[in-house]
Order: C-alpha cells, then structure tokens, then sequence
C-alpha cells in the first residue's frame, strides 16, 4: 500500500515527484508521460516513486485529488467571502474566470483525464465524478438558501454554464467565458 492510500503525510521527495507528476500530466498529458520522466524531473530514482505511490495509476488519483482539493478551497474561499447565496454563486463564475487563468489554460484536469482514460471503471472517472457533484451541491445549496425555485434544476443549469465556461475557454478561444457565464447566470437568477 503507498503512503497516499495510507493517508500519511508525503515525505519531501513524494511531494516533488507528485508535483512534478502534476505539472507534466496536466501539461503534457496523462499518457504522454512515463514513470521515469517524472522520477528524472523530480530527482528521485522510478524505485521512490513506486515506493510512494504505489503504480502510474494511484499517482494519477493522487494528482487529480490534489488539483480538486486546491479548486474547492479557492472556490470556498470566494463563496464563503460573498454578501449573501446569490452573490455567492456568482462568485463561483468569478473564481472560475481567475483560476482558468491562472491554473487552467489546458482544461479541466479531470475531464481531461477522463478523456485519456475512457473506461468508466478506471478511478478517474469516479475522482472526476466526485468533483462535479461537489460543485452541483454547492449550487443547490447557495440556490435553496436564497429561496429560488426548484433549486435542483436550477442547480443542473448552474453547473452546466459553468462546465460550458471551461470548454469554451479551453478549446473554443473564448477567453471571457466565465465572465459570459456568470452574466448569464446573473440573468438567469431571480432578483
């Protein structure tokens, strides 16, 4: 068992191996990337990296739950500060807009994983499950605390605007398109 499915805290080397697993599988794509390019950059010999994770695909998990767990935060962080449910989600759009800028010029991590890895058994598909879910739960609740109207629905609506914001700016050269979302989802919420 690695250290990441035993919980334990990450020595110094695993955290620069998943740190330089998470650049290069992000940047450069999952399959693009062997064991021993990661070990190489990370400084470390393949034999640690297998010693704290395990195999490529428990490396991988660890990599997405990682990326997962910093955008939760950074959107907690945005929720949590905002005047009120409607602003709060609002805010959602406004975070996506700074951290697609920021971290997310290639994509969501997890959709793209999915797509690298197509068979639904694979762990990344239920990472990636977990993420989206997250997010729509996130939207009904800001949506049923503000008192709007069939709020799983309007959820759904949510979420989709902004999943279609991270596809647009991704691959169809829209750079504005959490700033469209969020407008959108700004007249799409009652006043």
């Amino acid at each position: 068992m690695s250290v990441v499915e035993q919980g334990r805290p990450l020595t110094p080397a695993a955290q620069r191996v998943l740190d330089v697993a998470g650049t290069l599988f992000y940047e450069r794509g999952i399959g693009g990337v062997g064991m021993e390019l990661i070990a190489a950059e990370a400084g470390v010999t393949k034999k640690t990296v297998y010693d704290r994770f395990g195999s490529k695909e428990a490396l991988i998990v660890a990599y997405l739950r990682t990326r997962d767990r910093r955008w939760r935060a950074f959107v907690t962080e945005r929720v949590t500060a905002a005047p009120g449910p409607r602003a709060g989600i609002l805010a959602t759009y406004e975070a996506l807009d700074t951290w697609q800028r920021r971290h997310n010029a290639r994509g969501c991590s997890m959709v793209n994983a999915c797509a690298e890895l197509p068979d639904p058994e694979h762990p990344v598909h239920r990472v990636a499950a977990e993420e989206k879910a997250w997010l729509r739960d996130v939207y009904r609740r800001l949506v049923t605390e503000a008192r709007y109207d069939d709020p799983e629905s309007l959820a759904d609506r949510l979420l989709i605007l902004h999943e279609g914001a991270i596809v647009t700016y991704s691959i169809g050269g829209l750079p504005d398109s959490a700033r469209i979302a969020r407008d959108t989802a700004d007249a799409l919420l009652p006043r």
